[in-house]
């Protein structure tokens, strides 16, 4: 994607969504970090139908500790790999409560340290509870980044710093979402709606097809 290009792209995106957000249901900052944390390799419409009844019982670290890790799991029991997911959550909210006082820390290095929190998860959490600018790259962002060649490279870290560089000012903070939408309903992995795609004049994949406008 030419960086002329770059601006249109993220305009276009804003225009047809000014306030995008994530599709994972939360009231608090512990329950999007819980809930990005069993989002891992599961749907967001699996992650919410599980969380509806775990936050129900435990919707604080002191709450999930109380639960335990035999609880939670068999709450989110319809999630994948919710054995280790449940363990992970159980542990992080030890040491939310030991080292954090019970809240999530904003610090990234803090945030990675949790068990089950990796990059994109921190990102996700700084982006959307604390408002950084920060590129969570999930399948999808990675997918949309490198078709469109907005931000190309062969992992996930390296997509990111690309979006770090090449997303105009303007649009960093919700920049991610934009891609994970696009990426989730137009730019599929299998048969991608590129005649339907409202960005396909900017995108190197669509401008390649040639399809009539």
């Amino acid at each position: 994607m030419k960086p002329a290009d770059i601006d249109t792209f993220f305009a276009t995106l804003s225009a047809a969504n000014p306030q995008p957000a994530s599709e994972l249901e939360y009231t608090s900052v512990f329950e999007l970090l819980a809930a990005v944390l069993l989002s891992a390799q599961a749907t967001d419409v699996s992650v919410n139908k599980a969380t509806r009844r775990l936050f129900l019982v435990a919707h604080t670290p002191q709450q999930m500790l109380a639960l335990g890790e035999a609880g939670v799991a068999e709450v989110i029991r319809t999630i994948g790999l919710y054995r280790n997911k449940a363990r992970h959550l159980i542990q992080a909210c030890r040491l939310l409560v030991d080292q954090h006082g019970g809240q999530v820390p904003r610090s990234r290095a803090a945030l990675e340290a949790l068990p089950g929190v990796g990059r994109k998860t921190a990102n996700v959490v700084l982006n959307v509870a604390f408002g950084e600018p920060t590129n969570a790259v999930d399948t999808h962002v990675f997918r949309v980044s490198n078709r469109t060649g907005l931000a190309p490279g062969k992992t996930p870290l390296a997509v990111e710093l690309q979006l770090d560089r090449r997303v105009p000012p303007a649009y960093r903070r919700d920049a991610h979402h934009w891609l994970i939408l696009h990426g989730r309903y137009v730019c599929t992995a299998r048969a991608p709606k590129c005649r339907d795609c409202s960005v396909r004049a900017q995108c190197d994949t669509g401008r390649a097809l040639k399809l009539p406008a």
